[in-house]
């Protein structure tokens, strides 16, 4: 790529910068003030307006803070005058003396106004672009400052195309995509590396197999490339984290009506009210009755979830919360494939028995936070104990007969039961020493995880493991007993971790920053068959680097270049495959070399682009002098790039998309492919792009498109799962400022496609046209 010379020049005048000494850098610089803007219960107020007066005239542009209440401005030496304002709080201005360089902090808490109106519901959402967040690093820190590529959807997105899970979530999120599952879960190919289990809730582990929803979310947050440095073990590709919503103190009453085609039904609430002025409670709920274009199949479930927020004083902040939800629906193992091509007489046809497939999942999650900031100092707390039931019972298509006349088909269940408990405490310290900024974390992440798995095999008429019916009419009724294997698993499962890390996110100069830091985990597990009474264990060190440099030619453009590794434990991310021979096996590891640039092109709309290199190793291979032997020699490689673009165009348009290029292939044979072999379900390309426009005070619309390009089924490359161009459409209408009506036109155009696969006979159909209509409420 052929670079400008005007380019090159602001390159090079930036280079020079760097390199020169900390203290030239300081007298050249005016005063750095930072600081949060929060609510008299210490929540943070985001899009709160922070602007500098100096002799009574303005100075500089107004800043916003970010979703955490962050903000950053420049002073001139002197006395300046500061002011915040923000809707529903009453302005309030503080007079700042500032010296000739350096930097200087500032928390303003924001009374809450006498007299305010609820926000206008009549438009499209307030924003897509989530300026900060805080689990990239545990402290609250500028996305492009992050020296790594993430991706945020918010409430707001969430609301707009009325998403309801996480498949819907990442449709929008660059090198991310939905696996099947088994349609009993979810699970995601992030940078070529599947995994059921790198889903985390608030930065703390929730790696169950079961089909979360978003009715409680603020925003759900894909953090790229391993993050074992922040997350733990596990996540080579990527890791997903949702954050939830906590109680605050300004009132919010929303009620959501959903209905649409194929008998879709939902209702959800938002409610938050104050108790005191230290206290307040939430309360997010939802319910969904549906069905489903696919014959036969339909979901029931129901989520609520509590939360408790105290503030004794403006530093110091407890947070409790729960969640019970029930997920129900009919197990639905999609079509087969014919002639390296999904095959089925109807996208609606059912293979099995539905009368006799079934997913269900009960959850209850406990959750506590502790923060309090003391000046320079921040210490944070969090714990989450979560109780999961999981069962499933499915059936299974297989191989299609030469013919075409019948299919394969066999079953069994699957009854998973389990307890985690994790804390992490976070202490964080900022200081500057020689004109160098630091942003020091140390912190531990103590938890126990007990499982107990059991799975039994379905016999057709108590004898057969599988049965040939008509292709043209596999939905059946057949007499099927389930019941236990040779090999079908029964075993109960210890895990424990204690890690400990540390990192400084340095700031060498206003142009160049680093980011360094390690963990440290120490993993055990310990596997009982209750089958054979064998017991097995294994303990494992994990050390995990994190490296990252970022430089600022300006301040809205950040230039950067990281290093990361995470681990992959012998038993995989659930614990399943632990035997005698994996007992003896070392973890699998992943590195991830990474550069990239982001650039907040206006306030509110950034830009994003990345290329990567992810390297797994350390993967199972057959020893070729012996084939009853297994060594560590086979690897798996991802090359890649990124785009990604959010935020408001113009005050009346805004979007939310991106572009990823993968290429993923197996570098070295393992014992599930040859060397060369193309990684299922990771397309070289997908597009993503939504646009939603306001068209007048009352009336808004929404257009989006989502392309993905073809992709193997499995491992194998056999089966191709076609490529697709889907069309979305919205339209939003404020009946009153309190009063929404929103319509989506799902798959616009009306394309028969394929979203994903489990394997190459297992294959899901995506929905036809369907319109949604839903009616929000506020009171």
């Amino acid at each position: 790529m052929r670079l400008s010379l005007s380019f090159k020049i602001g390159l090079l005048l930036a280079a020079l910068a760097a390199a020169a000494p900390p203290s030239a850098l300081a007298e050249q610089a005016a005063v750095v003030l930072s600081g949060r803007v929060f609510d008299p219960m210490h929540a943070p107020v985001a899009g709160a307006r922070v602007a500098v007066e100096a002799d009574g005239r303005p100075v500089g542009e107004p800043a916003l803070s970010d979703a955490q209440g962050a903000f950053t401005l420049t002073l001139p030496p002197g006395r300046c005058t500061v002011t915040v304002g923000a809707p529903g709080f009453v302005a309030t201005s503080v007079v700042v003396a500032s010296g000739q360089q350096g930097s200087k902090s500032l928390d303003i808490v924001l009374q809450i106004a006498g007299v305010h109106e609820l926000v206008d519901v009549a438009g499209t959402a307030a924003g897509y672009q989530v300026p900060a967040i805080r689990s990239a690093t545990k402290s609250t820190a500028p996305v492009r400052d992050v020296p790594q590529s993430i991706s945020v959807v918010n409430k707001e997105l969430i609301r707009d195309q009325q998403m309801t899970s996480l498949a819907d979530v990442v449709r929008y999120m660059p090198g991310l995509t939905a696996h099947q599952g088994e349609n009993n879960r979810d699970q995601l190919v992030i940078r070529g590396n599947s995994s059921s289990a790198d889903f985390f809730l608030d930065g703390v582990r929730d790696d169950v197999q079961y089909y979360r929803d978003v009715y409680n979310l603020d925003r759900v947050e894909a953090l790229k490339g391993p993050n074992a440095m922040i997350f733990g073990r596990g996540g080579g590709g990527g890791v997903l984290n949702r954050v939830t919503k906590q109680a605050e103190l300004l009132p919010l009453r929303e009620v959501t009506a959903l209905a649409g085609a194929f008998d879709h039904k939902r209702l959800t609430a938002d409610l938050d009210q104050a108790l005191s002025e230290t206290a307040a409670v939430r309360l997010n709920a939802m319910y969904e009755n549906s069905g489903s274009f696919r014959d036969f199949v339909s979901l029931e479930r129901y989520g609520i979830t509590p939360t408790f927020t105290f503030v004794p004083d403006a530093q110091t902040k407890f947070t409790l919360g729960y969640e019970h939800f029930r997920d129900n629906r009919t197990a639905d193992r999609g079509v087969p494939s014919f002639n390296g091509r999904p095959a089925t007489p109807a996208l609606s046809t059912y293979f099995g028995n539905p009368d006799d497939s079934s997913v269900h999942a009960r959850v209850d999650l406990v959750s506590a936070m502790f923060n309090h900031d003391a000046g320079n100092l921040n210490v944070h707390n969090r714990t989450l104990a979560g109780g999961y039931e999981r069962q499933y019972q499915n059936y299974v298509p297989g191989a299609v007969t030469p013919d075409r006349a019948q299919v394969s088909l066999s079953a069994y269940n699957n009854d998973t039961s389990r307890l985690n408990v994790f804390n992490q405490t976070d202490i964080t310290f900022s200081m500057w020493t020689g004109g160098i900024g630091h942003t020091l974390l140390a912190g531990a992440e103590v938890g126990r995880q007990s499982t107990d798995n059991l799975r039994n095999t379905g016999y057709f008429n108590n004898s057969a493991l599988s049965v040939l019916v008509p292709f043209d009419a596999p939905t059946i009724r057949t007499p099927v007993v389930f019941r236990q294997s040779a090999t079908d698993a029964d075993n109960h499962v210890t895990a424990t971790v204690a890690a400990a890390y540390a990192h400084d996110r340095i700031e060498l100069s206003r142009f160049v920053q680093v980011l360094a830091g390690v963990r440290v985990d120490r993993f055990s597990l310990a596997f009982h068959n209750n089958r054979t009474g064998d017991d097995l264990d294994r303990t494992d060190g994990l050390v995990s680097p994190r490296l990252g440099v970022v430089f600022k030619p300006i301040i809205p453009v950040s230039i950067y270049g990281s290093y990361s590794v995470s681990h992959l434990p012998s038993a995989g991310d659930q614990f399943s495959s632990l035997t005698s021979v994996t007992e003896q096996v070392e973890p699998e590891r992943f590195t991830n070399y990474e550069a990239g640039v982001k650039w907040d092109a206006r306030p509110a709309l950034a830009f994003t682009a990345a290329v990567y290199r992810l390297d797994r190793t350390h993967t199972r291979a057959t020893d070729p002098n012996n084939a009853t032997r297994i060594v560590q020699t086979g690897s798996q490689r991802t090359n890649g790039v990124e785009v990604g673009l959010t935020g408001r165009v113009t005050q009346a348009w805004q979007i939310i998309g991106g572009y990823s290029y993968q290429d993923a292939f197996v570098t070295s044979a393992t014992t599930a492919a040859r060397s060369g072999a193309i990684v299922a379900q990771v397309p070289h390309h997908m597009f993503s792009l939504w646009n939603a426009y306001q068209w007048n005070p009352r009336i808004a619309a929404g257009l989006g498109l989502v392309s993905r390009g073809d992709m193997f089924a499995a491992i194998d490359d056999a089966v191709v799962v076609p490529g697709y161009v889907v069309a979305d459409a919205a339209i939003f209408v404020g009946l009153t400022p309190r009063l929404r009506l929103q319509g989506n036109l799902e798959n616009a155009l009306g394309r028969r496609y394929f979203t994903n696969a489990d394997n190459n006979t297992n294959i899901s159909p995506g929905a036809p046209r369907s319109l949604r209509v839903s009616m929000l409420v506020r009171f």
